[in-house]
């Protein structure tokens, strides 16, 4: 969008913010948001503003003038990804971006900006995350989370049948996660259980209670979709999620009229939710609507990692 719009829609955030009593608080990706044309003109906004960010990129620019041009502007965490061990990580990429990666986790360390690991988990790389884990840590990452491969149209969900994972095999990798995330729980690493079937996993292993006293039509945590997060586009349209077709108005409208209106509302039914909707966990899980989306086309389908209800055949 042309550079004035961007800063239309910086005013738009901030009205939202004093309307409802909150901070705002922007996480920009791309795309690598550092090859923008104006993306210097944009950030000495956001820090005039005082508004606090994240730039989610590749690390192929973070150099340390550039870290350091950052940090000075107030980024406060930069966030890149390791899709597996280097040869399948390099196969998705490109040849020589997992050892980028590594490095560019010093030259942040540098900066004394926060460096985040977010791997995509699929069929293709789940046995390679705990490994990974190890090499994260090792690199003196501050923050490592996985979230979970989301089919992008129909006919992918079909055609990749192989990224798909069986929810046994799901819950045995957080299994697995959760005796490495133990390991290394004094090692400076944080691991931000971002997916939210690890709710259902805690849960069941007695390190997560469901509070007493809370009003039963109340959500308390679980999937942020309407519920704490817009997503803007480039092209200036306002999404529920941005990992699903799920668009709510357009940046030129005031935000905080799309966030209490009807099109945002469509994203709270919670009790329309097919499996969710049954369970004790509705107000702090719900998976991940939109890999139920990718998979089934409806965000109010059954999480297909979600393994609850399903007996293990052993």
């Amino acid at each position: 969008m042309p550079f004035g719009r961007c800063l239309r829609v910086l005013d738009n955030i901030e009205d939202m913010a004093r309307r409802i009593g909150r901070l705002p608080y922007l996480y920009i990706t791309g795309g690598d948001p550092i090859l923008h044309s104006r993306f210097w003109d944009l950030m000495e906004e956001v820090h005039r503003r005082n508004i606090a960010f994240c730039l989610m990129g590749n690390p192929f620019h973070l150099t340390d003038e550039v870290c350091a041009k950052l940090k000075a502007l107030g980024c406060r965490k930069y966030q890149l990804s390791l899709d597996g061990l280097r040869e399948t990580h390099d196969a998705f990429r490109k040849p020589g971006s997992f050892d980028a990666t590594l490095m560019a986790l010093a030259t942040l360390r540098r900066a004394d900006i926060d460096s985040a690991v977010m791997t995509t988990v699929s069929g293709v790389n789940i046995d390679e995350i705990p490994d990974l884990i190890d090499i994260v840590v090792e690199h003196r990452a501050d923050i490592f989370a996985f979230g979970r491969y989301c089919p992008t149209s129909e006919d992918k969900a079909k055609a990749d049948h192989g990224w798909h994972i069986e929810p046994l095999r799901y819950r045995d990798l957080l299994d697995r996660c959760w005796r490495k995330y133990e390991q290394y729980k004094d090692n400076g690493t944080y691991f931000n259980l971002k997916d939210h079937l690890w709710t259902l996993y805690l849960y069941e292993r007695g390190l997560f209670k469901i509070p007493e006293g809370l009003a039963e039509d109340t959500i308390y945590d679980g999937c942020n979709c309407a519920h704490c997060h817009f997503t803007i586009s480039a092209e200036g349209r306002m999404m529920a999620c941005r990992r699903m077709e799920s668009y709510v108005g357009s940046v030129e409208e005031p935000m905080y009229d799309v966030w209490t209106g009807p099109k945002m509302d469509f994203y709270r039914q919670h009790e329309r939710m097919e499996k969710c909707s049954r369970c004790e966990l509705l107000r702090f899980c719900r998976g991940c609507p939109a890999v139920a989306y990718g998979y089934q086309r409806s965000w109010l389908a059954p999480d297909p990692q979600c393994w609850k209800e399903i007996v293990r055949q052993d």
